[in-house]
C-alpha cells in the first residue's frame, strides 16, 4: 500500500511503480532554478536512471520514490533505497538514501528523511545512509551533500545543492559518516618539471606501461577496464561491485563523449592493471539547456557549446591492489594533465576522492592541485 505522511506544510507521497516521475523531476528545478551555480540535469539520462524496469541498478536493489506536496505544488523529493549488492559485499544491513532535494524547511526535510527511514526499516535495514544517487558507481549524480564550494559550478555527474542542505539533515538527527572532495587543477605552470622524469622511473620500476584508450576495439578495452574495477576499489569505503550490466551500461553512456587521449590504461605486459578515466566537462555546455531537454533545439545548443568546453573531470584513478602504493597514481593524473593542457583545456578537477585517501591527495597536491569542493555523506539508525 503506498506511504502517505502529513505534516504542517506538505504531504508526503509514494510515487508507486507506473506513476509518473515528472513530478519527480521538476522538484530539482523548483529547488534549484535561482542558484546561478546550478546545472540542470539532462532530463532523459534522469529518466532512464530512474525506470525501475530498465536500468541495470534495480536489478539489484530495491527503490522507492516519494514527493512532498506544497499547498502550490511539489517542494521536496526522496528516493529510499536497499542495495542488496552493498549488503552482500559489506555482510551489513544498511539502507540508503538519496535524490534528495528540499525546500528550506526543516519539517518538510524530516518528514522525508523520516518516510524513508521507516519505509527502510520495514525492509529489515538498521540504519540509513546517503544520500547515495544510487551508489558509488551511478551516474546519477555523485555521492554527498556539497558542504564547501558553492561559488562555482559542479562539473559533470558532480552533485550541487543549496547552503542550507546540512542544517535540514543535521536537523533531522543525521550527522556525518564520511566526506568526499574535488580538487582543482587550474595551474599547469605548477607542475614541476623533473616531475616526468621520476614518473617514468616509477613506471619502469613497476614494468608498467601506460596508453591511451583505443576506440577501435572499445569492446576489448570495456572488458580490460571491468578487469581492473572490482579489484582496484574493493577496499575502499562504501565499495559495491560493478555488475557487468552496469558496466556495460555506464560504457554506453560515456562512448559518445569520451576523448581517448583522456583515458588510460596501464599494463604490466599483456595484462591490464590500472586505468584512469577523465571527461571533457559537458556540464560547461548543459548549463545552456535551462530546461533540460534535447528536443527540440537542445541538441544544437548542446553541439554548439561543446565545442567551447575548456575544463575537463578526471573522474577515477584504479590500480590493482599490488600496485596501490606504487605512486602510479599519480602518473596518471599529470599525463591527463599534460595532455589537457595540450589540448587546450585550461581547468581540470580530480572527484571524488575520499577525504582520507591522504596518499592520492598529498600527491595531487605536489602537482599543483587543491581541495576546493566538500561534500558530505550523513547516516543515522532507524
Amino acid at each position: 500500500m503506498p506511504t502517505t505522511r502529513r505534516t504542517a506544510g506538505a504531504t508526503i507521497r509514494e510515487l508507486t511503480p507506473g506513476t509518473s516521475l515528472d513530478p519527480f523531476i521538476r522538484v530539482d528545478w523548483a529547488v534549484n532554478a535561482g542558484d546561478p551555480n546550478w546545472v540542470p540535469p539532462l532530463r532523459m539520462s534522469l529518466e532512464a536512471a530512474l525506470d525501475r524496469r530498465r536500468h541495470p541498478f534495480h536489478a539489484h536493489a530495491d527503490v522507492a520514490y516519494f514527493l512532498a506536496d506544497g499547498p502550490s505544488g511539489p517542494v521536496g523529493r526522496i528516493a529510499a533505497i536497499v542495495n542488496h549488492l552493498h549488503n552482500q559485499f559489506h555482510d551489513d544491513q544498511v539502507g540508503f538514501f538519496g535524490l534528495f532535494q528540499c525546500a528550506d524547511d526543516e519539517s518538510t526535510a524530516a518528514a522525508l528523511l523520516d518516510t524513508a527511514a521507516s519505509w527502510l526499516s520495514q525492509r529489515g535495514m538498521t540504519s540509513m545512509r546517503g544520500p547515495m544517487n544510487f551508489s558509488t558507481n551511478e551516474e546519477v549524480a555523485s555521492p554527498g551533500v556539497l558542504v564547501e564550494g558553492f561559488h562555482s559550478p559542479p562539473a559533470v555527474m558532480m552533485s550541487h545543492n543549496p547552503p542550507y542542505y546540512d542544517r535540514l539533515l543535521t536537523a533531522a538527527g543525521l550527522g556525518k559518516a564520511k566526506d568526499v572532495v574535488a580538487t582543482i587543477f587550474d595551474q599547469p605552470e605548477a607542475l614541476p618539471e623533473r616531475g616526468e622524469r621520476v614518473l617514468d622511473r616509477l613506471l619502469e620500476r613497476a614494468g608498467v606501461t601506460i596508453r591511451p584508450l583505443d576506440l577501435k576495439r572499445f569492446r576489448r578495452e570495456v572488458e580490460a577496464l571491468k578487469e581492473v574495477y572490482n579489484a582496484a576499489w574493493s577496499l575502499n569505503w562504501g565499495f559495491v561491485p560493478m555488475t557487468d550490466a552496469e558496466f556495460d551500461h555506464l560504457a554506453r553512456e560515456f562512448r559518445p563523449i569520451v576523448d581517448p587521449d583522456l583515458c588510460f590504461i596501464a599494463e604490466n605486459g599483456d595484462e591490464p592493471v590500472g586505468f584512469s578515466l577523465a571527461l571533457p566537462d559537458l556540464n560547461e555546455a548543459l548549463r545552456h539547456l535551462p530546461n533540460g531537454r534535447l528536443l527540440p533545439f537542445g541538441w544544437a545548443r548542446l553541439l554548439w557549446h561543446r565545442r567551447r568546453i575548456r575544463s575537463l573531470r578526471h573522474l577515477t584513478v584504479g590500480l590493482k591492489p599490488r600496485l596501490h602504493h606504487a605512486g602510479l597514481g599519480q602518473a596518471f593524473y599529470r599525463r591527463t594533465w599534460l595532455t589537457g593542457v595540450a589540448k587546450g583545456y585550461v581547468r581540470a578537477e580530480g572527484s571524488w576522492i575520499l577525504e582520507d585517501n591522504h596518499e592520492m591527495l598529498r600527491a595531487i597536491e605536489r602537482m599543483g592541485g587543491r581541495i576546493y569542493k566538500r561534500y558530505r555523506i550523513y547516516e543515522r539508525r532507524i
